[in-house]
């Protein structure tokens, strides 16, 4: 071990930053659809081993000195992205006249963006760096500080937060709703950068180092355990009287936004809500997807008569579809909303929530003014693209709890689903992953799905035009589902609410404490030596 650490501490040039943008992209294989978690343990020692032998030459500022390390992050990082979100480029296909030029672009520029958060937390940790087990402690927290940033900053961007690579399933999910995903960002930094250790000089680490390798197994071993305990109570109790029904379509992409085919859409939806032996009999709450018309609702009263046909006396259909908001007398056009409509048995729109986290470039344009006059326009052919909504909701629904409303990757922020002065009893994630076919990508954002439910300890339903359509519990747990691809209906009970979790309660407040906590532990530990 300590002979490999040697060969990559020495490393230099390109063949340093070759090794980590490898050792990033199998870093990546650690998460959905793959969940091969046990690599991080080869490949996260490699980047503190990388770390170790970042050092600048003599008597530069300190921007020389951190430099090194910066370019490893980066590195790593790059690597890590570009196998984890290669998928993303799928989505400049499905309209390939107009976008597949900027397909190298997408898969190259955005985890390059990315990157930069890691090379931040590279350089923040070597900044602070020092032999011995204290280093695992502060590379651990300047990490997870980078990937914090990287999901609050410029609108955010938490996907795959290096959390997830201790939620594979649903016994390992429960910790989230302690710490929350960011909490588990830091465990996860620490627990796969322990192995370092094993390199190091035991002369000159005593025991410390075999401390810290045990704290670390010891840390593992309790996230299990809580696992084992949450869970062991068994089924989640549901709600009486409420039967669901989710509509999964599988509209081809290039057919959801064709105006000629809105019979033929409408038609696949009505047809699936009323399959099944018994048809739509004891189904109290319809669900369909994102976006689920190419044209307005409220301008097509046809429509709604099909659905208040479809919907049982007292049922009600909670779906996605394009809001407009007109002004009387201007002559502008009217602000679209990516919303989400709930639609009575007599077929009248009685509530709706419109979408406050856009997607850049998918449903707006970043920068308009520049990238306008470079050609570029959103990936949804809409002039000047969606507005966005002013906040989160909770929706009050006749015969059943309240629920949250979030459209697509809204559900992916943590700690950003709930509106925090009316807690809702579930959430709704209404989603089209069609834009990404049979790729890494639906399986990533279902996971994410799941443990925002785990965090708030509420159940979800989730329905997608492609998938993963599911009912899951609040313990992350699926109770059915439909999978990739498929075309059919989900039905099932609405699995009951728990209390606030210690995460729904405080927030990020728990990830601050920890981080405080590790720093706190690393310089005692440099003092101590020192002494």
């Amino acid at each position: 071990m300590q002979s490999l650490a040697n060969a990559v501490i020495v490393l230099w040039g390109w063949r340093r930053f070759g090794v980590a943008c490898l050792a990033g992209a199998l870093s990546a294989l650690a998460f959905a659809p793959f969940y091969a978690f046990p690599v991080l343990w080869l490949t996260v020692p490699v980047f503190v081993w990388l770390i170790d032998g970042a050092e600048a030459d003599e008597g530069g500022g300190w921007f020389r000195r951190l430099l090194p390390a910066a370019v490893v992050g980066f590195a790593f990082g790059f690597g890590f992205f570009v196998a984890g979100l290669w998928w993303i480029g799928a989505a400049f296909l499905v309209d390939a006249d107009q976008f597949a030029w900027a397909l190298p672009i997408a898969v190259v520029a955005l985890p390059a963006l990315l990157a930069l958060f890691w090379a931040f937390g590279a350089a923040l940790a070597r900044a602070f760096w020092f032999d011995g087990w204290p280093r695992i402690l502060v590379f651990a927290a300047a990490m997870a500080t980078a990937e914090w940033l990287r999901g609050h900053l410029f609108t955010g961007f938490p996907w795959n937060a290096f959390g997830y690579a201790l939620t594979p399933v649903p016994l390992m999910m429960q910790s989230a709703s302690l710490v929350g995903i960011w909490g588990l960002t830091l465990a996860a930094f620490f627990v796969f950068a322990a192995p370092a250790l094993l390199a190091d000089d035991r002369n000159a680490t005593g025991n410390s180092a075999r401390l810290v390798l045990a704290a670390a197994g010891g840390l593992l071993l309790i996230h299990l355990g809580y696992g084992t305990i949450r869970l062991a109570h068994g089924p989640d109790p549901t709600v009486p009287g409420v039967q669901v029904r989710i509509v999964q379509p599988a509209i081809a992409q290039d057919r959801r936004w064709a105006i000629e085919a809105a019979d033929e859409t409408m038609a696949r939806y009505l047809d699936l809500s009323r399959s099944g032996e018994t048809g739509m009999d004891g189904v109290t709450h319809l669900i369909w997807p994102e976006s689920a018309f190419p044209f307005l609702l409220t301008e097509r009263p046809s429509a709604l008569s099909a659905i208040a046909d479809v919907l049982p006396e007292g049922a009600t259909l909670m779906t996605g579809a394009a809001r407009a908001e007109r002004t009387p007398g201007n002559e502008t056009p009217p602000l679209v909303f990516n919303s989400v409509y709930v639609v009575d048995s007599g077929g009248e729109i009685r509530n709706a929530y419109d979408k406050v986290h856009l997607v850049p470039f998918g449903e707006y344009l970043p920068f308009r003014e520049w990238l306008d006059a470079l050609g570029m326009r959103q990936l949804i052919a809409l002039p000047g693209g969606f507005a966005s909504g002013t906040h989160l909701r909770t929706i009050d629904l006749p015969s059943a709890p309240s629920f949250g409303p979030l459209i697509c990757y809204e559900i992916v922020f943590p700690g950003g689903v709930v509106d925090p002065a009316n807690r809702p009893g579930w959430l709704l994630n209404l989603t089209n992953d069609g834009w990404y076919g049979m790729t890494p990508g639906p399986y990533q954002h279902f996971l994410q799905a799941r443990v925002r439910a785990v965090e708030e300890g509420l159940p979800l339903v989730r329905a997608a035009n492609t998938g993963i359509s599911a009912i899951v519990d609040a313990h992350g747990r699926v109770i059915a589902s439909l999978d990739l691809g498929r075309i059919g209906v989900v039905d099932g009970n609405l699995p009951q609410g728990l209390p606030p979790t210690p995460y729904g309660a405080f927030g990020d407040l728990i990830f601050l404490a920890m981080v405080l906590a590790a720093g706190g532990t690393a310089a005692a530990g440099r003092i101590y030596r020192n002494i």
